[in-house]
This record gives C-alpha cells, structure tokens and sequence, in this order.
C-alpha cells in the first residue's frame, strides 16, 4: 500500500511533467487536491521537542516511546 504523501509526491511529478490538470493527476492517483496542495507547517517548538526527544533518548537508551512522553510531559523546568 503506497502512502498518501507518497502518492502526493506521484501527482505532482506527473502534473509537473505530462499535460494534464491537477484534478486530473488526482483522481489518477486517489488523492484529494487538499491533498496535493498540502504544505507541512514547521515550527521551532517542533524542533525544540525533537531535540529534548534525542537527548533523552541518549541518556536513556532503554526508555520506550511512552516513559519518554510522560517523562517530558510531567518535567516542569522546560517550556
């Protein structure tokens, strides 16, 4: 099964390379044009967590997804 964003990136090559409109290069690859117009939003908090995520992760190499998440979620001196 392939990934919207995957098929995302197919209509656009295909709406980029060969005449066809972008309804066109949707439906031939089962998207939404909310889908193909779809932008990622990256923010500095998103990269502030990410560098908590690996720091912890390093320290605490054997800690799951979960006892991370808590753990950030209930650590009081960041924000």
């Amino acid at each position: 099964m392939v990934k919207p964003s995957q098929r995302r990136e197919m209509a656009q090559f295909a709406d980029a390379n060969h005449p066809m409109s972008v309804h066109l290069a949707c439906v031939a690859f089962s998207i939404s044009e909310t889908c193909y117009r779809y932008q990622g939003k990256f923010n500095d908090k998103n990269s502030y967590i990410a560098n908590l995520l690996i720091d912890l992760t390093e320290e605490q190499s054997d800690w799951g997804f979960g006892l991370c998440f808590s753990y950030l979620r209930n650590v009081k001196d960041h924000s």
